[in-house]
């Protein structure tokens, strides 16, 4: 890991640039904290510029409430190559979508799995790095999506102990089973009127999730109406689970 750069916001966070390899990524952490802080991984659906505004509130709320938080970017996104083979899935996905017509499971399969099965590894090597850091330690949780790259994360990564996942992303039902075998806390947040997910598919997934604790927020609104009491909740839920 390779700071890039570094900067103290106006309520103390400190933000830091780094790259992993050739992945970028972002760390927030606390101007200052008597003990290592527990960690927050912050999903979102790739472009960190782009999602940028988005990623540091959620960033700054999760670091008054006493964690670090830190993301990457994803596969294909932002400055990083292009995945093209996820373009086109993604360019198809659109055309369905416009012309009102149902998603194929097929393309959900091209868009979806190419970057579960690049951008997971890539995660369990920034947690490797983060943890290494001073004024960081575990437990660590995961907020945010796309959903399948937290699913499968909840599956094969032991330091993640509770997340919070957004509903807002198409699964593909190969990843059903390991919903199966997800038994951490979680807290899933769907928006009821999302306007590019399928609401009787999240709904099926949250059936599937194996956790004995699992919670279901589902709101009126579109994709980035989620309400302002939900990082609340979220925090609230985190502080049972990893303090």
């Amino acid at each position: 890991m390779r700071f890039t750069s570094e900067q103290r916001l106006d309520d103390g966070v400190v933000e830091r640039g780094f790259t992993l390899g050739e992945v970028p990524g972002i760390l927030w952490t606390p101007g200052s904290a008597s003990a290592p802080a527990p960690l927050i991984l912050l999903g979102h659906p790739g472009g960190l510029h782009r999602m940028y505004p988005r990623l540091v509130a959620r960033a700054r709320h999760t670091v008054a409430e006493g964690f670090a938080a830190a993301t990457i970017e994803l596969p294909g996104s932002g400055d990083r190559p292009r995945l093209a083979a996820v373009d086109e899935a993604r360019a198809d996905l659109q055309r369905a979508l416009a012309a009102g017509a149902p998603v194929d499971g097929e393309i959900v399969d091209r868009l979806v799995l190419p970057l579960v099965e690049k951008a997971v590894p890539e995660w369990r090597a920034a947690l490797d790095a983060l943890l290494a850091l001073p004024g960081i330690g575990g437990p660590v949780g995961y907020a945010g999506g796309v959903i399948a790259i937290g699913v499968r994360l909840a599956v094969v990564e032991p330091r993640i102990s509770a997340a919070v996942l957004f509903a807002g992303s198409y699964v593909p039902r190969s990843m059903f089973e390991e919903a199966r075998q997800v038994t951490i806390p979680l807290l899933v947040l769907l928006q009821w009127d999302d306007e590019g997910n399928d609401r009787q598919m999240a709904l099926d997934l949250f059936d599937a999730f194996g956790s004995r604790e699992k919670t279901l927020h589902a709101n009126m609104g579109g994709h980035t109406g989620v309400p302002g009491f939900e990082g609340d909740d979220g925090s609230r839920f985190f502080a049972r689970h990893l303090r």
